[in-house]
């Protein structure tokens, strides 16, 4: 890194501690904290939904997943359709029902149970999957880039983890949303342009000079001969991504992260109207068609560059096979193919990645807290005093996150993208099928959301503890949870969502059906006719037109993916 690079870093510092600063000082009330004043435009809404998705964890593990399992993640990334549901479906119904958090309209819906118990559950997997993953991912970045700066590759590992994830909870717990929010457009342009950068100066190398087109003919040629690791859709067979196993759980996975996570839905929450809450939601899903060729294909020309011996990539050793260290590929292209000063951009791209998601996460965290946990134990608290919980919240998230990043480095194996994707996979089905029927089925109870909820999340947490224990090269006593274990985690998925949704059913017809003044406006069946107007309305020709764009970039991609090593 040259002093070049540390300037251009230095700068973006700069810039993020002034606009925390300024943000923070305007701050009256814990609607302003967490929600921005409830008058963010739909670029900052659509900017920072794509930047709170896009973390250093989709930078470094998508790249890595391109060089080592070829399109097989494109589906997670091709998302975007879901984010149409958000804006079509969930969006109206969490606006018109006034709330600053997801759980608060479980507790609408169905009761306060229901309202704590998702708030927990969301708090767990926030502090030990989300934050010490996006941080672990994020050090890698510093071990890579600067392996002899600070004496050691493992120095360098835990300074650039603790100095990042300090900087960033000091600028969320003074800034808040409004300064999430402000940071979301500029940090969103870094990560675009940063990465289009790398993929066309790879491409550029792969074709040996001779243009972008013979880079990418080049890139097929290679990835044809590979075709059984690089395809989009894999065989029955497959022991990881089979494609029944992909169709079952990517819109479960899907609908839960984009439709119902606090951590997404809040920035659709501080819109100033819901015609423009809906439009955000429909900007974050054009921006969220693009990862695929931004950060999964850098992977792949890391891999074709790796294969024909035009960079080298680091390797690992796992069951005595040599394998690429993929969470190292894109850290590499970047100190590879990128000169002084453009170098560090990318550094400062990987770093606006990494705070952008870990601020939101703080930020929603603190949120969960402070309005579904601390106001129901403390109610009738003053604005100032919750603004003053929340921070003191954000803070002890921020804590908690740093002190479990040793225990992730010991615990993840080389494999944290695609173990937090089946931790997500375990976390997603109950939530997503008590929000699901919740919305259509008005006959759906307390009774039955608790029972779903706690049951899915039981069975779940059962699966993982299998997984990590139980299975190939792990205990392999008893055989039932070493099967369990072993368990394709797409299909499991599938048969938790079953699982919830029988729970669910089973709970809410053991009890009687919820009064109707009760769900009233809350599901489909029950809204009434000016509320509908009103939902047409918001539903206008710019948002349909956004609409339809999504649904077109995405089919495009599937159609030439599908087929593109035939």
């Amino acid at each position: 890194m040259s002093s070049l690079d540390w300037t251009v870093i230095a700068l973006y510092f700069v810039l993020i501690a002034v606009l925390a600063w300024w943000y923070g000082r305007r701050q009256k009330d814990s609607v302003d904290y967490f929600l921005a004043g409830r008058n963010a435009g739909f670029i900052a809404i659509g900017a920072s939904i794509f930047t709170s998705n896009i973390g250093s964890e989709h930078i470094v593990g998508l790249a890595g997943q391109g060089a080592s399992t070829g399109m097989a993640m494109a589906h997670w990334e091709l998302h975007a359709w879901v984010l149409i549901l958000l804006a079509g479906v969930f969006v109206p119904f969490y606006y018109r029902a006034g709330v600053e958090t997801i759980p608060q309209f479980l507790e609408k819906r169905f009761d306060a149970r229901a309202r704590t118990l998702l708030s927990v559950v969301s708090l767990v997997a926030y502090v030990f999957t989300k934050v010490s993953v996006t941080v672990f991912a994020g050090a890698i970045v510093f071990q890579t880039l600067l392996p002899d700066t600070f004496g050691s590759r493992d120095n360098a590992f835990w300074v650039g983890a603790f100095t990042t994830v300090a900087i960033t909870g000091l600028y969320t717990v003074f800034g808040g949303m409004r300064a999430i929010m402000a940071t979301a457009v500029p940090q969103a342009v870094l990560i675009l342009v940063g990465s289009l950068l790398i993929t066309l100066l790879g491409l550029h190398k792969l074709g040996d000079g001779a243009g972008l087109m013979a880079g990418w003919s080049e890139l097929v040629a290679t990835a044809r001969d590979h075709a059984e690791t690089f395809a989009l859709w894999r065989p029955l067979s497959d022991p990881d991504f089979p494609w029944l196993g992909v169709l079952i759980a990517s819109p479960i996975i899907g609908i839960w992260y984009w439709c119902t996570d606090q951590y997404i839905v809040q920035r659709t929450l501080s819109a100033k109207d819901l015609a423009t809450a809906r439009r955000g939601a429909l900007f974050g899903g054009l921006l969220k068609v693009w990862p695929v060729l931004i950060f999964l294909i850098p992977g792949m020309i890391g891999w074709s560059l790796h294969e024909r011996g035009l960079m080298e990539l680091p390797t690992r050793v796992v069951d005595g096979a040599v394998l690429i260290d993929g969470d190292s590929v894109f850290p590499m292209l970047v100190t590879s193919l990128l000169p002084a000063g453009v170098r560090g951009l990318i550094v400062a791209c990987l770093l606006a990645a990494l705070m952008s998601s870990l601020a939101s996460l703080f930020n929603s965290s603190a949120a969960l807290f402070t309005v579904d946990i601390y106001e129901k134990l403390r109610p009738r608290q003053s604005a100032q005093h919750l603004l003053r919980v929340g921070r003191i919240a954000t803070t002890v998230v921020v804590g908690l996150g740093m002190l479990w990043i040793p225990v992730m480095k010991v615990i993840s194996g080389g494999g944290l993208y695609q173990y937090l994707q089946s931790v997500q996979g375990y976390l997603a089905p109950p939530i997503a099928a008590v929000f699901l029927l919740g919305l259509f089925w008005e006959r759906v109870n307390a009774r039955g959301a608790v029972w779903g909820l706690a049951g899915g999340f039981l069975l779940g947490m059962f699966k993982l503890t299998c997984q990590a224990f139980f299975g190939a090269h792990k205990i392999a006593e008893p055989r039932w949870l070493a099967a369990i274990g072993d368990f394709n985690f797409l299909y499991a998925t599938g048969l938790l969502f079953a699982a919830s949704i029988v729970l669910l059913i089973v709970g809410s017809l053991s009890a009687p059906p919820p009064a109707p003044e009760q769900i009233r406006g809350l599901t489909f069946s029950t809204v009434r006719a000016e509320a509908r107007e009103e939902i047409r309305r918001s539903w206008d020709t710019g948002n349909k037109l956004m609409a339809a764009l999504i649904l077109a970039l995405v089919g495009a991609m599937y159609l030439y993916f599908s087929f593109w090593l035939d």
